[in-house]
């Protein structure tokens, strides 16, 4: 027997329960000890080990929850894989959003149809889960969902997501909290601003500032040498519960090492971007595929889960999210009063990014030239520079017009149309550019960026098509993107200086 055992088993000896209740140390902390968990351990002073974390007391403690009479109906537990006494009755799992107050369970079985043949009405016996195993998951995620967990739980439409490391090191959820989820994009109220200024530790800010240089300049991340205090074989888990009555969903459940997540999170980030400072947050992507005028400002219940497995996977993106995106771009006119467009940059990046991971799924090199952040203009992809032209079109009618004249564009008129059936609206187009070529002072500059277009399509050869699939649309969305953008490209600034590690916040990270 252990010397912490031994002090321990004197120490019980020489209390009763009642006694231990009401001793002045117990008693000055009652109220934090019961709104915590309403359980207590106790250290070794010479060693300062917790008594809980012995291997011999908790095999003891183990073995007295798989004690539970001879009437405890035995199974093999689903989890640990043991012979053991079954858990009828699962505790109630609270903090999940929507989920009832009195909590939810993630095993419960009140129906005939849901019941395996003779364990009618047997409830935790038709899915066997272990006495001890129970207890343990479900103190362990109740805590995770609690406000005392220092890692936030992050919320994705419908989907709690909370995300914990095989490790007593915070590094690990601070890095990931920080890259999954960024701050910058989110809007808070004046109660919350104290929060998003807090600034990170100094160890998780130096790990990000690396990874961020090593993004800015193109290099692989050498997760080695990141932090000589990280692992990165360690296990880390990403779980994401969603609410169905007065039950919980698991929405999606990953693990693997936090070397791949963190890759896979970096992953995501290039894929998706289109050049801007800071990564956007999960919830930013889904907020896009809301319509600015619905009623209810919710995403698709199962759109969030999609996309983070997608994420944390490496795989494509859902072609879910694709389509709900090229639905905004034909139904949304700009509107920057309430900060809408048409299209922007995130939209653009989210159609970037989902062709992107399909193209090199198929391993299409071919395509995946002209999925880049900014404008190629070598790329001679037939749907690219349709968008390219349109956006050239667009540019002479505006130059035409006197300032701030002009109230809509043809991309307010003929922009879906042009997108979805070319051969029937780009001649039009053409025609009426001549008009606006005729009218404006810089009507050369806009001819011939319309010719140079115009050559590489080499209409003659390969006419307009009749019509563009739902990959070509996007391209075709892109390729206006990249054109107008690089009408308005700013002159390349210079290098600012490297920030202190101790200046950097939670809306600094890239």
């Amino acid at each position: 027997m252990s010397p912490e055992t031994n002090a321990l088993l004197n120490f019980l000896s020489q209390y009763s329960q009642e006694d231990l209740i009401t001793h002045p140390q117990i008693l000055a902390k009652r109220d934090e000890i019961l709104k915590a968990t309403g359980f207590l351990t106790f250290q070794y002073e010479p060693t300062k080990k917790l008594i809980a974390n012995l291997k011999t007391v908790r095999k003891a403690v183990s073995s007295q929850w798989e004690d539970s009479g001879e009437d405890a109906v035995k199974a093999q537990c689903l989890i640990t894989g043991q012979i053991a006494p079954v858990q009828r009755l699962h505790a109630a799992i609270k903090g999940v959003k929507d989920v009832q107050s009195a909590g939810g369970s993630i095993v419960s079985f009140n129906d005939r149809a849901y019941e395996s043949y003779g364990k009618e009405q047997k409830q935790g016996l038709n899915a066997p889960v272990s006495t001890s195993a129970a207890f343990a998951y479900t103190t362990s995620l109740n805590y995770l969902l609690s406000p005392e967990n220092p890692h936030k739980k992050l919320q994705l439409g419908d989907s709690t997501v909370v995300y914990w490391a095989e490790s007593t090191n915070p590094t690990y959820e601070n890095l990931f909290q920080a890259i999954i989820d960024p701050q910058w994009d989110i809007e808070t109220s004046p109660e919350d601003e104290q929060t998003q200024n807090t600034r990170y530790d100094h160890e998780t800010t130096s790990i990000l500032q690396k990874i961020a240089g090593s993004i800015r300049d193109g290099l692989p991340i050498d997760f080695n040498a990141l932090d000589e205090n990280l692992d990165p074989s360690t296990k880390f888990h990403v779980l994401g519960l969603a609410p169905n009555a007065a039950r919980i969903s698991i929405r999606f459940y990953e693990t693997a090492p936090f070397s791949k997540i963190l890759s896979r999170l970096i992953q995501h980030h290039e894929d998706i971007s289109m050049g801007q400072d800071r990564p956007w947050s999960v919830w930013r992507l889904l907020k896009e595929t809301i319509s600015p005028k619905a009623s209810k400002q919710e995403a698709s219940p199962l759109m969030a889960g999609a996309i983070m497995r997608s994420i944390l996977t490496g795989l494509p993106y859902p072609m879910a999210l694709y389509y709900a995106i090229l639905n905004r771009v034909r139904a949304d006119s700009d509107d920057p009063t309430k900060g809408v467009y048409k299209i922007s940059a995130i939209k653009a990046g989210i159609i970037k990014a989902c062709l992107l991971r399909k193209a090199r799924q198929q391993n299409n090199t071919h395509l995946q030239e002209i999925l880049t952040m900014s404008l190629n203009p070598q790329s001679t992809n037939q749907a690219y520079l349709l968008g390219r032209l349109f956006a050239v079109l667009e540019k002479a009618q505006e130059d035409a017009a006197s300032p701030n004249k002009l109230n809509a564009t043809i991309k307010d008129r003929y922009f879906t149309a042009a997108s979805a059936n070319p051969a029937s609206t780009f001649p039009v187009l053409l025609r009426l550019s001549q008009h606006h070529i005729s009218k404006s002072e810089w009507g050369r500059i806009s001819e011939i960026r319309i010719g140079e277009i115009m050559e590489l399509l080499d209409i003659d050869d390969t006419p307009f098509p009749k019509r563009l699939s739902l990959d070509e649309q996007g391209i075709f969305i892109l390729g206006y993107y990249h054109q107008r953008n690089d009408f308005y490209k700013s002159k390349k600034q210079e290098p600012s200086a490297e920030l202190e590690s101790s200046d950097i916040t939670q809306t600094e990270l890239f």
